[in-house]
Formats: C-alpha cells, sequence, structure tokens
C-alpha cells in the first residue's frame, strides 16, 4: 500500500474496491491493515488517486456506521497519525473519520481518548475553516462523554496532552487545553490533585499569556484549585515572586489578575493573603510598588466596592477593623498607601499623624506622583463622603487637619 507508482496504487484502491463489493467478503475485518496505506494516497500528485482514495475511504466509514463490530482502536491510532498531515485534504478527512469514531466508538475508544485529544486540539487552530469547525465539534463530544477510570479512563494522558498544548502558538488550542484543565477538576478532584505536582508550575507560567482571554481562564483553573487552602496560599505567593521578577506583567495585568481573583476567590480573601505575604517582603522597593498597586485597584475597581464599604465600617464595625488592621501591616511599606487607607476608613486622626511623621526624605519624586493619583481619587465617587464631611468641619476636625 505505499508504493509510489501510480498504477500499482490504482490497482491497489480497485481490487479493494471490488472486494468490499463482494458481499462474502467483510474487508472491514481487515481495514485496520490498509487503512494508513489510503490515507497515504489522499495527498498523491494523481487527481484521480486521490479521488478513488478518497471513495473509498468514504464507502469504508458508511460500512462503519453501519456495523455493530469495528475495531476502533487500531484504527484511532492511525487516524490520530494522520490528523498531523502537512496535507490538508488528509487532516480534514482524518479528522472527520475522528469524530465519527467519537460517536460510535463508545468505550472501545476510552483509553485512546489522550491520543485523540492530541490531535484535535492543534486542529481546532488550524488553518482550513472546515478542519477547525470539525475539530470543535469533536473535542465538545470527547469532552462530554463521562468515562472512570475502571474503563481505561486516563486523566493522567489527558493532563499530559492538555500541559503540552498550553504551549501552543495558537490562542484557539491553549484556551481549549485550559476547559480541559477546568471539565477534569469538576469531574474528578480527588483523581485530579494526584497529578497536581507536575501541572500546577505550568499553569503558574500561563499567567504570564500574551492572551487575556487565556489568563482569565488560567485564573478560574486556579481559583478551582485554590479552593484548597494550600494551594491557594502557594498560588498567592507565586503571584508575589512573579510581580517582583516581572514588573512589566505587574503593570501591564496586575489589575487584571487581582480584580479577577478577587471576584473568583472573595477579595477579602485575596488582600488578606496579598498584605500577610508583605509584611515579610524583603525588597522594601518592590513591597512599596507591590502596596501602591494592590491600593490603586482597591480603591478604583468595581468588584471591590464591598471591601472599601466594609473598610468604611472600620471605626463602628469589628469586621471592618480587623480588615483595617490587617491591610495596615503592609500598606505601611507605601506612606501614601498608608494615608489612603485611613483617608478611606475615616481613620483621619492616624492619617493626620502619618502626614506629620513624614520626613524631607520620604518626599520624593514617587511620593508626589503617588499624591497626585491620590489627589485625583479624592475627586472620584469613592470619596465622595468625605467631600461631604468637609462641608462640616467642626464635626470632622482631624478630616479637615489631614
Amino acid at each position: 500500500m505505499n508504493v509510489l507508482n501510480p498504477y500499482v496504487r490504482q490497482f491497489l484502491v480497485g481490487w479493494i474496491t471490488v472486494l468490499d463489493s463482494v458481499p462474502d467478503i467483510d474487508m472491514l475485518g481487515f481495514l485496520p491493515d490498509f487503512l494508513d496505506g489510503l490515507f497515504n494516497m489522499l495527498s498523491d500528485s494523481s487527481h484521480e488517486i486521490r479521488q478513488q482514495a478518497d471513495a473509498a475511504l468514504s464507502e469504508f466509514l458508511q460500512e462503519i456506521k453501519n456495523s455493530p463490530n469495528v475495531d476502533y482502536g487500531r484504527m484511532a491510532e492511525i487516524l490520530v497519525r494522520r490528523a498531523g498531515s502537512p496535507d490538508e485534504f488528509t487532516r480534514l478527512t482524518s479528522i472527520t473519520w475522528i469524530n465519527e469514531f467519537v460517536k460510535l466508538g463508545g468505550e472501545q475508544l476510552v483509553p485512546y481518548y489522550a491520543d485523540i485529544l492530541g490531535a484535535i486540539l492543534p486542529c481546532i487552530s488550524d488553518e482550513e475553516e472546515k478542519i477547525r469547525v470539525v475539530a470543535r465539534e469533536t473535542n465538545e463530544e470527547l469532552r462530554a462523554i463521562k468515562a472512570d477510570q475502571a474503563e481505561g479512563f486516563d486523566i493522567g494522558a489527558i493532563l499530559v496532552i492538555a500541559k503540552r498544548e498550553l504551549n501552543s502558538e495558537h490562542e484557539a488550542t491553549r484556551i481549549e487545553a485550559l476547559h480541559w484543565f477546568s471539565t477534569l477538576l469538576v469531574r474528578g478532584r480527588a483523581e485530579f490533585s494526584a497529578y497536581l505536582d507536575g501541572i500546577f508550575e505550568p499553569l503558574l507560567n500561563a499567567l504570564s499569556d500574551p492572551s487575556d482571554a487565556v489568563v482569565l481562564l488560567v485564573l478560574e483553573v486556579h481559583a478551582r484549585i485554590a479552593e484548597e487552602y494550600h494551594h491557594f496560599q502557594h498560588l498567592m505567593s507565586y503571584l508575589i515572586h512573579t510581580f517582583h521578577n516581572n514588573h512589566v506583567l505587574l503593570e501591564k495585568r496586575g489589575a487584571l489578575i487581582v480584580r479577577r481573583l478577587c471576584v473568583l476567590l472573595g477579595a477579602e480573601k485575596v488582600y488578606r493573603e496579598f498584605s500577610t505575604i508583605l509584611q515579610t517582603e524583603g525588597d522594601l522597593d518592590f513591597a512599596s510598588t507591590m502596596v501602591q498597586a494592590l491600593n490603586l485597584i482597591l480603591l478604583t475597581s468595581t468588584e471591590l466596592a464591598e471591601l472599601r464599604s466594609l473598610l468604611k465600617k472600620s471605626l463602628v464595625d469589628t469586621c471592618g477593623k480587623d480588615l483595617f488592621l490587617s491591610l495596615y501591616a503592609s500598606w505601611c511599606h507605601s506612606p501614601m498607601a498608608t494615608i489612603s487607607l485611613c483617608l478611606l476608613a475615616q481613620a483621619y486622626n492616624h492619617a493626620s499623624s502619618v502626614i506629620q511623621s513624614l520626613g524631607e526624605e520620604d518626599i520624593n519624586v514617587k511620593f508626589l506622583v503617588q499624591l497626585d493619583k491620590l489627589i485625583r481619587l479624592l475627586e472620584t465617587p469613592v470619596f465622595a463622603y468625605l467631600r461631604l464631611q468637609l462641608l462640616e468641619p467642626g464635626k470632622h476636625t482631624w478630616l479637615l487637619k489631614t
């Protein structure tokens, strides 16, 4: 079947077609032996041979649909290899066959799910739209099938494929790989956790992905993993470490990452943990930069509105007071962040004390830039209550002094 002579190829395809038409001969039983050869002919330079091979394959696929006994496993291995062919028509035909096999194969294909997924995910980003459409449909079919380890479902092998495709150059493939992480987490958290050591680091590295859509999905996966507290601590520590080593990521993606984590994991939980970690940060310049970034997000993001409301009640509410003290311990790395936190919490007496304690060495360019930002923020709706209080100076003496 792997001969190159066009006349021999035509002869072989012709005989296969003739034998298949004989009622007493079950060619499906022999199909795994010559299927690869037929697929190889789909990229032949001769248009006639390509047509003959395609017609034969179409006929066999129709017979497979109508046959109760088919060896899907052996043929699946061939189709997976051919799905990576440089020839577009070969890829389309193989992915079409895989699509039908996933629908028809049932339990027979469970041990081959990882291999099939490895063929599907790259095709989701294929240049040819028809291939992309079939690959997406197949991916959804595969993800919808609920199999367990007793049936040969190898979650570890699938995670290896998903982890590999996280490094794909194509955004669509990376996104679908992340959907698989989420699916497997939901389907079997205990089984997933057994492989966590090998995939946690790649998932953390994926937070630096150039695509916002990918980063948001990565955060969703991390949020599911972080339901266990020690994984949550690991995630928060890694983020601080990453921002420390990559200031560009902090500047461009910091707000996106922090805001999304606050939605997924709870703003108070996230901010308390960040504050705890930053209290012991040895690089004081970075600690100051990180606190300033967190403070700006706190004061401007809609996702943190409830956290701001809780801080505003810190003088009369025990929970608010506890939160204020928790944040204050690290906000001290930045004088301006400390002042704005005090203003938000209406701790005007202390805000005035902080301002008076500032020495000449504290008043530098960075401080003045932060001061300018704070002045602008004081004009926003977040501090509307403060501006109203200024209209009653007799009741808010310390605010006036501040």
